[in-house]
C-alpha cells in the first residue's frame, strides 16, 4: 500500500519540478511624459441672469366706450401705428354733433353782440344813448366770446374722444394677450388696460454680481461706452448670435444680499429672446499670460498638497511639489513649481519612484479643453493651433 501511494505521488512531483519560476520584469518601467502647454489662459465668468424688455407699454382705453372689434393677433409683432382695437363711435359722434350745433348758436350770439356794440358806440359818444347801454353791450360781447371759446373746446374734446375710439399701437414690439373682449365696456372711471406691448430689439439681461466680483472688474465698468463684450447663453445651452454691451450699473450694493445689479443690452433682431427668460451672461474678466497647463491625472494630491513626477535627461524620475490654480476641463493651470521645459509623467504615474529609472515615451498634451475655453470667450474667434510633430524616442 505504501508503495502504491508513492507511485501516485511521483507524477505530481515531476510536474512540480517542471514549473518555471516567475520571471522578474526586466528594465525600467515605461511611462509617458510631456512638456506642459504654455498658453495665455482667459478667465471667463458666467452669471445667471433674466431677460427684460426695454419697455412694457400698456395700451389703455382713453375714452368710455364699448369694444367693437379686436384687430390684432395675440403674441404677434406689431409696428407703431398699427390698429389694435376699434371702439363704438356712435355715442361720441352724437355728442360731437350736439356740441357743433351749440357752437353755431354761440357764434351767432357773438355776432349779435358785436353788432350791438358797433351800433351803440357812436350813439354813446354823441350822447344819444346812455353810456350804461354801451357798457352792457360790451359785457354781453365778452360773455359771448367766452362762451364761444368754451364751445370750441367742447368740439375739440369730442373730436379727440372720437379719435380715441381707433386704438393704435404706440410703439413697435411684441403684443401680449388681449385683456378685454368684444363687447366689454372700457374707460369707465379710469383708463382700462387692454393689452401690453414689449419692444424686444434690443433686449436687456439683468444680473447681480457679488461685491468682490464688481471690485475686481470695476475698472471695466466705469464707462459703458467702452464696456467689454458680453455673450448671452440661453437655457438650452445655445449662445445668442449677437454680443451685448454694458447698459447700466446700479448706484448701490444691496446690503441684504451683498450684490450689485447690472444690466447688459443685447441686439435681438430675430426676436428669439423674449422677456422673462432665464439665461447666463458670459464675460472675459482677465487673462493669465504664459500659463503652464498639465493634465489633472498627472497631479497627485495629498492633504491639500500637489505633486508631480518629472523625468530628467538621464531618465530618472524626480518627485516635485507644485502649486495648482484654475481647472480647465481635464487640464490644470500650474501657478508655481514647474518650468515649461520640464517633462512630467502623465501616464504610468504609479510605476514611478523618486530617483528611480524610467523609460520615457514623449507624447503631446491634448489642448482640446483649452481650445473650447478660448472659443467661449465673447467676441473671440479661435482656430486650433497647428500641432507640432511628436518627438522621436
Amino acid at each position: 500500500m505504501r508503495h502504491l501511494s508513492s507511485l501516485l505521488l511521483l507524477p505530481l512531483c515531476l510536474a512540480a519540478c517542471k514549473k518555471t519560476p516567475p520571471q522578474l520584469p526586466s528594465g525600467p518601467p515605461v511611462v509617458q511624459v510631456a512638456k506642459p502647454l504654455q498658453r495665455d489662459v482667459p478667465v471667463v465668468a458666467e452669471v445667471i441672469a433674466q431677460t427684460e424688455a426695454t419697455a412694457n407699454v400698456e395700451v389703455r382705453a382713453r375714452v368710455e366706450a364699448m369694444v367693437e372689434k379686436i384687430l390684432f393677433v395675440e403674441g404677434s409683432e406689431v409696428k407703431a401705428g398699427d390698429p389694435l382695437f376699434l371702439l363704438d363711435k356712435k355715442p361720441i359722434e352724437q355728442r360731437l354733433a350736439a356740441v357743433k350745433g351749440n357752437l353755431g348758436q354761440l357764434d351767432a350770439a357773438l355776432g349779435r353782440a358785436r353788432q350791438d356794440v358797433e351800433r351803440l358806440t357812436p350813439l354813446a359818444k354823441s350822447g344819444a344813448v346812455p353810456q350804461k347801454d354801451l357798457d352792457t353791450a360790451l359785457a354781453v360781447q365778452k360773455q359771448a366770446e367766452a362762451a364761444l371759446d368754451t364751445g370750441k373746446a367742447q368740439v375739440t374734446s369730442a373730436e379727440l374722444d372720437l379719435g380715441y375710439t381707433d386704438v393704435a399701437a404706440p410703439v413697435a414690439g411684441i403684443i401680449g394677450a388681449k385683456q378685454v373682449d368684444v363687447g366689454s365696456l372700457v374707460g369707465k372711471g379710469q383708463p382700462t388696460v387692454m393689452a401690453t406691448i414689449s419692444p424686444v430689439d434690443p433686449i436687456w439681461a439683468n444680473l447681480e454680481v457679488s461685491e468682490v466680483a464688481y471690485l475686481n472688474s470695476a475698472g471695466k465698468m466705469k464707462d459703458p461706452k467702452n464696456s467689454p463684450a458680453f455673450a448671452l447663453v440661453l437655457a438650452n445651452g445655445q449662445v445668442h448670435p449677437h454680443l451685448g454691451k454694458l447698459a447700466f450699473v446700479d448706484r448701490l450694493v444691496d446690503a441684504t444680499t451683498g450684490t450689485l445689479k447690472i444690466r447688459v443690452e443685447f441686439p435681438n433682431p430675430e426676436k428669439i429672446v423674449r422677456p422673462g427668460q432665464f439665461c447666463r451672461v458670459r464675460v472675459l474678466t482677465r487673462t493669465l499670460p504664459n500659463s503652464l497647463l498639465i493634465p489633472q491625472r498627472a497631479v497627485q494630491e495629498l492633504q491639500g498638497l500637489h505633486n508631480v513626477f518629472v523625468v530628467a535627461a538621464d531618465g530618472k524620475a524626480a518627485f516635485k511639489r507644485v502649486k495648482m490654480g484654475r481647472r480647465i476641463g481635464s487640464l490644470w493651470v500650474v501657478e508655481s513649481g514647474l518650468t515649461a521645459e520640464e517633462r512630467i509623467i502623465i501616464e504610468g504615474l504609479q510605476k514611478a519612484r523618486d530617483g528611480g529609472q524610467v523609460e520615457a515615451q514623449d507624447v503631446q498634451i491634448d489642448d482640446a479643453p483649452l481650445l473650447e475655453l478660448l472659443a467661449s470667450v465673447p467676441g473671440t474667434k479661435t482656430e486650433p493651433a497647428p500641432s507640432a510633430p511628436a518627438p522621436k524616442n
